[in-house]
């Protein structure tokens, strides 16, 4: 078995590290990071083959319009307010419509608990319903 076979994706590692980058006045191509007391330098292609975490224009979410019986509102009955834990439990009941439903529910779930590093209070906002439902901008 190889090392690249061996290698498991650990989120936590990728979060804690996202937790550290710094912000320069260098090259816009390039990533710093404070790890201990030693700045490490990544450009954007070498951090994006090591975590596959696309760059490109953050899009202005926030202006998505509802999608007609999307996902919150099939699920969650449109409510503003569906905390993480109402997700998580909604998605270990597994009922479901339909399967594609489930795989724009984990990437909600994947993008606040791997990435975000939310606790089960918090509360989904909005646009990331709105933002499952154009997987092409999806992160």
């Amino acid at each position: 078995m190889t090392m690249h076979q061996q290698m498991k994706f650990s989120g936590g590692v990728i979060h804690r590290l996202l937790m550290r980058e710094l912000h320069h006045e260098g090259p816009t191509y390039e990533m710093q990071f404070l790890l201990g007391n030693h700045s490490v330098r990544f450009y954007k292609v070498e951090f994006y083959l090591i975590t596959g975490l696309r760059f490109g224009v953050v899009l202005d979410v926030t202006r998505y319009e509802a999608v007609e019986n999307g996902r919150r509102e099939r699920y969650f009955g449109g409510i503003d307010e569906v905390s993480f834990e109402e997700l998580r439990v909604f998605l270990t009941r597994g009922e479901f419509k339909e399967m594609y439903n489930v795989v724009k529910l984990y990437l909600i779930y994947m993008l606040n608990w791997i990435l975000i590093g939310v606790d089960e209070r918090f509360k989904i906002p909005v646009w990331q319903f709105r933002l499952v439902e154009d997987l092409d901008a999806f992160p």
